[in-house]
């Protein structure tokens, strides 16, 4: 079976040493549409390196190597074809402020396999520390199509109940026909978000863009409205990826106020309000 769960469980932690900086977080922040429209005050936080604030999700492409959805497959007791994989959902917690410019350690390792019958998700949690002590804590979940069915734990579940009642805000973001091209700069380099070719195989009519960029737009407007464009009020961010979003497309995202959290969902306009993340909760100071 290419995935050993038991091997990939008992696998020891890998630990890398990674550095960012500035030019690294502004190229992030245009890759998930920062920057619209150039000149406006709000935006040149993200853009321009004299007033730079770092958006948590950062993290998530941090040090400029493989993610966590593809980063996984190169670990012990894990042996799948890229074509068959999906990131299914992403969960960060930060324990401070990013600096705009750092250097970390990040320690990664499998923490649980799951069989779904007809795919295994697994969970890939890595943790950062700098000299200051820890940084953020993220956990990506991976769905391998097809390699499933081998009687071992299906996992818990992580659909929630829908929010209840009208949205408190709903906005619309338009992700640019670029945007898979620019977001992949940050490290991503799976042929999934750039060549019709690989995404035909993997069952797609073009390319997809990446899930993490639709996470870190969706953060992004949250901060932008709710929070009062403060990044340092984020906590965590969880989120399920329940659909694709191709390039072009306009993303409908509905924001929930609650007792220190946002709870999210995110739909595309073009293809009746298709969910592309669910079960999405922001939890903030």
């Amino acid at each position: 079976m290419p995935i050993d769960a038991a091997k990939a469980l008992a696998a020891p932690p890998r630990t890398a040493d990674i550095s960012w900086t500035p030019k690294d977080v502004l190229l992030y922040h245009l890759g998930i549409g920062a920057g619209r429209p150039a000149t406006d005050p709000r935006e040149l936080r993200y853009t321009l390196e004299s007033r730079l604030h770092v958006l948590p999700s950062f993290a998530t492409v941090a040090g400029g190597g493989p993610p966590g959805v593809t980063g996984a497959l190169s670990l012990p007791g894990i042996d799948v074809d890229l074509a068959r994989v999906l990131h299914a959902g992403q969960s960060l917690t930060v324990h401070r402020p990013l600096p705009a410019e750092g250097t970390a350690t990040t320690t990664a390792r499998i923490t649980a396999v799951y069989d779904k019958g007809d795919a295994a998700v697994l969970v890939m949690r890595t943790e950062a520390a700098d000299a200051d002590g820890p940084l953020w804590t993220d956990e990506a979940r991976i769905h391998v199509r097809g390699e499933g069915g081998w009687g071992g734990d299906r996992g818990p579940s992580v659909r929630h109940d829908p929010p209840a009642g009208e949205p408190d805000l709903t906005l619309e973001r338009t992700v640019r026909e670029d945007q898979a091209l620019l977001h992949r700069l940050s490290g991503d380099w799976n042929p999934l978000h750039a060549d019709p070719g690989f995404a035909a195989r993997a069952g797609f009519e073009r390319p997809v863009l990446h899930g993490l960029c639709t996470y870190g737009m969706t953060l992004k407007t949250v901060v932008d409205t709710l929070l009062g464009g403060d990044v340092t009020r984020v906590r965590s961010c969880a989120a399920r990826f329940a659909g694709v979003v191709y390039p072009g497309e306009t993303l409908r995202i509905r924001m929930w106020r609650g007792d220190g959290a946002v709870r999210v969902t995110v739909g595309a306009v073009e293809r009746g309000d298709a969910p592309v993340l669910a079960d999405t909760t922001v939890e903030h100071d």
